[in-house]
C-alpha cells in the first residue's frame, strides 16, 4: 500500500493535464498514488486520464457527475490510501523531488500536520503584479510562527503545494463548503485545532495562472468572501471571549471586514485611524479615533483585540511599528486581518 496519495480533482482540464500528469509521474519518491477524480468533464479530460490509468497503476480514475472542486476532493479523499495526502490540481507542474522532501518532512516531524512549499508563477507574461505581490508574500511565509502570525491576511499556503496528514483531514470532516474558498477554510480549521505549519523553502510547484482558474471564476473567491471567513474564525479563535474589537483602517476594507465581525456577533467598539479626515467621524455608529487615543480607549475594557484591515501592503510595517511602541503584542493583543 502506498504511504502517499495524490489527490487531483480534474474538471475540463485536457489542455494542461498531460503537463500535471508527467510532473508527477517525473517524481524520484516511487511509492505514491495519484487518485485523479474527473469532475464530469465534458472534454477529454476522461479519456486522457483512462489512458494514463491503463499505462501506469499509480494513477486511478475516479469519474463522477460534475459536482463542483469540494465534492469532488472528498470524494478523492475517501479513496486515498496514504496517510500522506499531497494536493495538486490539474493545471500546475510540481518540482521531481516534491513528494519525497514533504514525505520526509512530514516523517521527521510529526508534530507537524501540514507543509506546503515555496511556489512560482508560469507564465511569466500572465503574472501581473498584484499577483507577484501575493507570490512573494506566500513565499515570505516558512515557518509555523510566520504561517500563524498571518492566517487571517490570506490563504497562506497554496492549496496545490501542499502535503498534509490524512488523519488531520478526516478528524475535521474533510472539506466544507461555506460559501468562501474551501482550501482557505481548511487552514482556518486546522489553525484553529491547534494544528503545526511548515514549508519546504524551496520551490516545489510552479503555479499556472491563467484567466479561466478557479479563483477567477469562483464566486467563492471574491473578496467578500475571503472577509466572511476571516471574521468566522476569528470569532472562533482569537477574539472568542473579548469584551472589545478594535479595528485599525476606517477605510474601505475595515468598513467590510467589521460588517461580517458584527455579523460574528463580536462587538465593535472602535475603529483606529491615522487619516486626519476621518478621525473624529463614525463608522457603523462607532467612533473613529487617532493613533495618540488607542491606549487610553484599550484600558477601559478588561480584554480587547485589534484587527488591522488596512488593505495595503506598504502599510503593515508602519502599523507594526506604531504598535510595538505602544508595547501591545502580535498573536496576543493584535492581529492582521488584511
Amino acid at each position: 500500500m502506498p504511504d502517499v496519495s495524490v489527490l487531483l480533482p480534474c474538471y475540463n482540464a485536457s489542455e494542461t493535464l498531460e503537463e500535471t500528469l508527467i510532473s508527477l509521474q517525473k517524481q524520484t519518491y516511487p511509492d505514491f498514488e495519484v487518485i485523479c477524480v474527473d469532475d464530469g468533464s465534458t472534454d477529454d479530460t476522461n479519456d486522457l486520464l483512462k489512458d494514463w490509468c491503463r499505462d501506469d497503476p499509480r494513477f486511478i480514475n475516479i469519474p463522477i457527475d460534475h459536482s463542483g472542486v469540494i465534492e469532488a476532493a472528498n470524494t478523492g479523499l475517501s479513496f486515498c490510501r496514504g496517510e500522506i495526502v499531497v494536493r495538486m490540481d490539474a493545471d500546475d507542474r510540481c518540482h521531481p523531488d516534491r513528494i519525497k522532501l514533504q514525505r520526509d518532512y512530514l516523517l521527521k516531524n510529526p508534530e507537524v500536520a501540514a507543509v506546503g512549499s515555496l511556489v512560482k508563477g508560469f507564465p511569466e507574461d500572465q503574472i501581473g503584479e498584484g499577483f507577484q505581490l501575493y507570490y512573494d508574500w506566500l513565499n515570505s511565509l516558512v515557518t509555523h510562527e510566520d504561517i500563524t502570525r498571518e492566517i487571517f491576511v490570506e490563504s497562506p499556503i497554496a492549496n496545490p503545494c501542499a502535503a498534509f496528514r490524512r488523519s488531520w483531514i478526516r478528524d475535521l470532516g474533510g472539506y466544507q463548503d461555506y460559501g468562501w474558498p474551501e482550501d482557505y477554510d481548511l487552514w482556518l480549521r486546522f489553525y484553529l485545532a491547534g494544528a503545526r505549519f511548515a514549508k519546504i523553502p524551496e520551490v516545489l510547484l510552479e503555479w499556472r495562472e491563467h484567466p479561466d482558474r478557479l479563483t477567477h471564476q469562483d464566486s467563492r473567491y471574491s473578496v467578500e468572501n475571503f472577509l466572511r471567513a476571516k471574521a468566522h474564525y476569528i470569532a472562533k479563535g482569537p477574539a472568542l471571549g473579548r469584551d472589545a474589537v478594535f479595528v485599525w483602517g476606517a477605510g474601505m476594507t475595515g468598513r467590510r471586514l467589521s460588517k461580517h465581525l458584527v455579523r460574528e456577533g463580536l462587538p465593535l467598539t472602535v475603529f483606529v485611524e491615522v487619516d486626519g479626515k476621518k478621525i473624529g467621524n463614525t463608522r457603523r455608529g462607532k467612533p473613529i479615533i487617532g493613533v495618540g487615543d488607542l491606549m487610553r480607549e484599550w484600558k477601559k475594557y478588561k480584554n480587547p483585540i485589534l484587527l488591522t484591515a488596512v488593505r495595503a501592503r506598504s502599510a503593515a510595517p508602519l502599523i507594526k511599528a506604531s504598535l510595538d511602541e505602544l508595547e501591545m503584542i502580535e498573536g496576543q493583543d493584535w492581529w492582521r486581518a488584511a
